[in-house]
């Protein structure tokens, strides 16, 4: 029998959000700060997996489970921030849950006119899984605490000129401090992040050395960052932060480093290698070769005879 397939609620405004989970009705239409201790509906009644249409910042502590985003975990014991961007799939991964902690809803259309609308697009950590969330210090929780109870204050008291200015200045203040936290998380998880950057070595050299650019063509970010377990974005920024290069950089060096052996240790035509390697065109990768060592791959291999 074929296993009936769970269809997302989807949730088109944050009151809908309020009613599906059990929240208390929301202050503001379209921005709401929910304490998780004022949750009445027994988690075992919400939906099994929800469709926002809206930005959603969580910070959640989970002794008994797990939170599912996309097709990572994020494992909520020790704390941490998570930001999930509008029109993403959450879902749960069991039934017996004990949160605590609070989650901010922020409705696009709450930002138009104001020039976070355009700029929280550019906070990477909206593409990253939940599994790579913001791990807190017990002084970082703090502070971002207080910028939530400066918004729960402002939803709080009574709506007149100011109020969605502050509200705005306040998600803005959050989002610049969750960066700060973010570029410190590259720093103390060092150890964590170089042993992947090691394994995204083996498996870039493993990927040339079995010539699977043949059949696959040039390995992509995106398979780099599935093969690692993480998303695309964070793999970037990760990598920016340790090496000062992206992950579409580490590709291209480690293939110029392939085509090198290539074109000194082997007859290949530069077609032929250029094919081996996994570019359909040999003009592209003339380009990006001479750009990466100021020579064509003809001249680089006649510097070798």
């Amino acid at each position: 029998m074929k296993k009936e397939k769970s269809i997302p609620l989807k949730l088109n405004s944050i009151s809908e959000m309020h009613k599906a989970l059990g929240f208390p009705k929301p202050l503001h239409p379209l921005v709401s700060l929910v304490n998780y201790a004022d949750i009445t509906m027994p988690h075992e009644q919400w939906p099994k997996s929800i469709l926002p249409n809206f930005f959603k910042i969580s910070y959640k502590i989970n002794s008994l489970g797990k939170i599912k985003y996309g097709q990572g975990y994020y494992d909520c014991a020790e704390g941490g921030l998570s930001f999930i961007s509008p029109n993403q799939v959450i879902a749960c991964s069991d039934d017996k849950r004990d949160y605590t902690g609070y989650t901010l809803l922020i409705h696009p259309d709450f930002l138009r006119g104001y020039s976070l609308a355009n700029r929280i697009k550019s906070f990477g950590f909206f593409s990253y899984s939940a599994n790579e969330a913001l791990h807190l210090s017990e002084k970082e929780r703090l502070i971002i605490f207080s910028v939530f109870d400066n918004i729960k204050e402002e939803l709080s008291g009574n709506i007149d000129d100011f109020s969605q200015d502050l509200v705005v200045s306040h998600i803005e203040v959050l989002l610049n401090y969750s960066n700060r936290f973010y570029k410190r998380q590259f720093i103390t998880r060092k150890i964590v992040n170089n042993a992947l950057i090691v394994q995204m070595e083996k498996i870039l050299d493993e990927y040339f050395n079995r010539e699977e650019g043949l059949s696959k063509g040039l390995p992509s970010v995106e398979y780099l960052a599935e093969q690692l377990n993480v998303s695309p974005r964070y793999l970037s920024d990760m990598l920016r932060a340790h090496t000062g290069q992206n992950a579409q950089q580490h590709i291209h060096e480690k293939l110029i480093e392939k085509a090198k052996e290539y074109l000194t240790a082997t007859s290949l035509s530069v077609s032929e290698i250029a094919y081996q390697l996994g570019f359909e065109h040999s003009q592209s990768f003339n380009k990006i070769f001479k750009k990466k060592t100021n020579l064509t791959p003809i001249e680089f291999k006649q510097s070798f005879n």
